[in-house]
């Protein structure tokens, strides 16, 4: 199986170097370049052509999500997941409305990234536990109830009960254990829930799910 090419761009040193510690000792995975700053990834990842890309936010002149907002302009096909500290849910809509597709905290455990990634990698959208219950919540929030199970007449008993778990930060592993399935089935549940609600990922199906 090829190596999933993965970049990093950081402005901290220490983390810079903690994550690129991580992508080079995992199977599966290969560094295909690091950016100190925004400026330097402008100018990088347009050139290395990684397929991930792990986006701070606060990077000192220009921020992560201009970065994201500018090169899926010209990289469509790039895809990038912030990697920060920050959970206000400004920083996290801003972010997803530049074009990014996933959304992890530092705090993320070197398997967790992993797996984030990897799922990435397959078409998904990974987002730390801590932030989908902050979108969920806003969704909610906003909702009408009867709007939100009109949304939802489509899909089947199973492929809501997974909707949820994906609503609330689980990957297809941690389903699949939950639910005492494989990791295939769930991901074919996945696809016919994307499928009936008419998206193309976990962030596009939970707004389409709470109505946004």
């Amino acid at each position: 199986m090829k190596n999933i090419p993965v970049a990093i761009v950081e402005d901290n040193k220490d983390i810079r170097q903690a994550l690129a510690d991580i992508i080079e000792m995992a199977d599966g995975y290969e560094l295909a370049c690091i950016c100190n700053n925004g400026e330097d990834a402008l100018i990088k990842l347009p050139i290395f052509q990684p397929h991930i890309v792990l986006m701070d936010i606060n990077l000192g002149g220009i921020n992560g999500i201009e970065v994201v907002r500018e090169l899926k302009l010209t990289c469509p096909e790039m895809l990038f997941m912030m990697c920060t500290i920050y959970e206000e849910d400004d920083q996290i809509y801003n972010a997803l409305n530049a074009g990014a597709s996933g959304y992890i905290l530092k705090k993320t455990t070197p398997a967790k990234l992993l797996e984030a990634i990897k799922e990435l990698n397959e078409g998904g959208a990974p987002m730390s536990s801590q932030i989908a219950r902050k979108i969920v919540s806003s969704f909610q929030s906003k909702l009408p109830a009867v709007d939100r199970n009109d949304s939802l007449n489509s899909l089947s008993r199973r492929e809501l009960e997974i909707l949820e778990m994906l609503a609330t930060g689980l990957v297809y592993k941690e389903i699949s254990a939950k639910l005492f399935i494989s990791s295939e089935t769930v991901r074919k549940h996945v696809y016919n829930v994307y499928h009936k609600l008419h998206v193309n990922n976990r962030v596009e199906a939970v707004n389409k799910y709470f109505g946004k």
